[in-house]
């Protein structure tokens, strides 16, 4: 065993160090320049619409979901353990200026987003009258390999579907038996039964569930955070010049106590806002896919919000939460403080609200592992479809699997599991990336083809053409191969 878990730590550190940090923020760049900066015109009008749409109750189609619930699916996988304890770890060994570099992440990440949930919208599938769509798709169908998109498919099954959601269960359970003292059986009844009720009620219960819960989970967050902040306003402003002094001089944060560089600042913060709002790793277009909407741009706007929220909103919290409240303290080392990093924002709380502040934070955790476990399901299922079928059975038994995994994670010691899960999660982005660098002349052309439309008065795409469309010119190509002839372009 110590064997794998030493192989597995070598993979991750390559993946996570290395390859994912170039590739990631190096997609986000890359699309960020070929679509014109989007970040800075396309969010808040897309946030107003999505508003207007919330207020009205737009109504939706059985099988598909609302823009917003979409966008809450997506955010409920976002937002988990790794929005608090990760971010904290973040910090602890890469300084506060790690949380400005997070921010840079993010930044990029919107566009990287946006470039995934529209080709998710342009390459979904109808599948017993549901909607069907994700990475897998746009691989098979958009750069035409079957060999990738199984292989995505399938790390996403196991990073996603079992081995995430026993490290979000076993998140649950202990934070839960620390704050009130349940038994971990007792808690893993619970998580059961209410999961359970969840998945039976399929997408229809999925979404309602994020759509109620999410907005509630992160308002709820954010408000405890920003009280605490009140509470040490004092430490408000040393916090952000920490932030910004810390991005490209930690040498001079604590009198260059913390033993860290400007390289490992950089790499911790990248690196945790990569994965805390998982732009570019696959997960989220699965959701993305299946949302109603006029037009595949719409929705990729609406997925940017989703990265604002998870990391300037929820991140950005948990970062000021540590720094004003003292829990983060700069005058000792970096491999000191990485030693209680996964319990630095607990202490903040606590020095906030006082013993009230370690069990708000564990409602707050469950609550964010809860939509996760519920998210990841979602994103997992739609690759079981992919990979085996929709039949009834088959995602009835795929159900049966989650359950049992959730009560085994209840049970099992959750470093290494996480270690696996981020093993899967690398593994999984990066035929991801790939895609997205293949597919992304598609993707400004359907940018351009949404300004066009708005040009016009008229946001229109004809979903049912494109795939008939795109269907017909496949069987052209094959037909002309198979005759020595000049296929259809």
């Amino acid at each position: 065993m110590d064997f794998v878990k030493e192989i597995v730590g070598f993979v991750n550190t390559i993946l996570w160090d290395y390859i994912l940090i170039f590739g990631l923020i190096g997609i986000g760049v890359y699309m960020t320049i070929k679509l014109r900066f989007p970040q800075f015109t396309r969010v808040f009008p897309a946030l107003k619409k999505m508003i207007l749409d919330v207020v009205k109750k737009e109504p939706v189609e059985e099988g598909k979901m609302t823009p917003f619930q979409a966008l809450s699916t997506a955010v409920a996988a976002q937002v988990g353990t790794g929005n608090i304890v990760g971010v904290a770890t973040a910090i602890a060994a890469g300084g506060p200026g790690a949380a400005f570099w997070m921010l840079v992440s993010a930044f990029f990440g919107m566009t990287t987003i946006f470039s995934e949930s529209v080709l998710a919208q342009k390459y979904r599938e109808l599948k017993n009258g549901e909607l069907v769509g994700g990475p897998a798709y746009y691989i098979r169908n958009g750069i035409k390999s079957k060999k990738l998109a199984m292989f995505f498919a399938i790390t996403c099954i196991l990073a996603l579907g079992i081995v995430g959601i026993m490290v979000q269960s076993n998140s649950i359970a202990v934070s839960v038996s620390n704050a009130f003292g349940v038994p971990n059986f007792l808690i893993s009844i619970g998580l059961a039964i209410i999961v359970a009720l969840i998945l039976v009620g399929g997408m229809g219960r999925i979404a309602a569930f994020a759509e109620k819960i999410v907005p509630f989970m992160a308002g709820f967050y954010i408000v405890g955070s920003l009280l605490v902040v009140l509470i040490n306003i004092g430490n408000f402003l040393p916090a952000i010049k920490s932030i910004f002094l810390g991005a490209f001089k930690p040498s001079a944060i604590g009198g260059g106590v913390l033993g860290i560089t400007i390289q490992q600042t950089i790499r911790f913060g990248l690196a945790r806002g990569l994965f805390t709002n998982e732009a570019g790793m696959g997960s989220t277009p699965h959701s993305h896919a299946v949302a109603d909407v006029g037009h595949p741009a719409e929705q990729g706007f609406t997925a940017m919000i989703g990265v604002f929220i998870s990391t300037f909103l929820i991140c950005l919290s948990t970062v000021m939460v540590n720094l004003t409240s003292g829990a983060y303290n700069p005058n000792i080392s970096a491999a000191e403080m990485s030693q209680s990093a996964t319990i630095m924002t607990q202490s903040g709380f606590v020095i906030g609200f006082g013993t009230f502040g370690g069990i708000f934070l564990s409602i707050c955790l469950t609550f964010f592992s809860l939509t996760t476990i519920v998210g990841w399901y979602f994103f997992a299922e739609s690759n079981v479809k992919y990979v085996f079928n929709s039949h009834p059975i088959t995602i009835a038994g795929f159900k049966a699997l989650v359950v049992v995994a959730l009560i085994l994670g209840t049970m099992i010691d959750a470093g290494f599991a996480w270690e696996l899960a981020d093993m899967f999660m690398g593994i999984m982005a990066l035929p991801n990336i790939i895609a997205l660098f293949l597919l992304s002349k598609e993707v400004v052309a359907m940018l351009n083809d949404y300004d066009t439309c708005v040009k016009k008065g008229r946001i229109y795409w004809d979903y049912q053409y494109q795939n008939i469309a795109s269907e017909t010119a496949n069987r052209g190509r094959k037909l002309g191969r198979e005759l020595g002839t000049t296929t259809i372009k």
